[in-house]
C-alpha cells in the first residue's frame, strides 16, 4: 500500500504537491479561524484572576461525567438557541472547551462574530484531565 502511495506520488509530484499545501492551508485556516489556544496552565491563571469564564460545549451527558469547576455548559449544537445566556458575561473572556477540540474552532467564530472575547483549551478537557486537574461531577 506504501508502495503504492509512493509510486503514485512520484508519478504525478504536481497533484501531490498540490494535495499537501491545500491541506497545510487548510489546517492553518481552521487554526487561525479558532482563535488562540490556552493550555491548562493559562487556564487556571485566567480563572483565579477572575478574568474568564469556561464556556464547555460538549453534549450534557459529557459534561455530567465531569467538568472544570464552575464551568457553563451550552452544546455546541444548542449555541444558536442559547447564546443569550452569555450575555451577562460579555465583560469576560469565554474559553471554550470541548472534549479533544474538534469543535471548539467553530463555536469560537460563532462568539468571535456575536462580540465575544473569545479563546479556547488546546486539546479539550481531555488534555486538563491529561494534566491530571480537577473535575467536578
Amino acid at each position: 500500500m506504501l508502495a503504492h502511495l509512493i509510486e503514485f506520488a512520484s508519478n504525478h509530484y504536481v497533484l501531490s504537491t498540490l494535495f499537501v499545501v491545500l491541506l497545510a492551508l487548510l489546517l492553518a485556516n481552521e487554526a487561525r479561524r479558532g482563535g488562540r489556544s490556552l493550555n491548562c496552565r493559562e487556564l487556571t491563571a485566567k480563572l483565579n484572576a477572575g478574568e474568564a469564564l469556561v464556556l464547555d460545549v460538549r453534549p450534557h451527558k459529557e459534561f455530567a461525567t465531569g467538568h472544570i469547576v464552575d464551568a457553563l455548559n451550552i452544546p455546541h449544537d444548542k449555541l444558536d438557541s442559547r447564546i443569550g445566556e452569555l450575555e451577562k458575561h460579555k465583560a469576560k473572556t469565554l474559553i471554550v472547551v470541548d472534549a479533544m477540540g474538534q469543535h471548539a474552532g467553530s463555536v469560537c467564530s460563532k462568539l468571535k462574530q456575536a462580540g465575544y472575547a473569545v479563546t479556547r483549551l488546546g486539546g479539550g478537557i481531555a488534555s486538563w484531565r491529561s494534566d491530571n486537574l480537577p473535575v467536578v461531577k
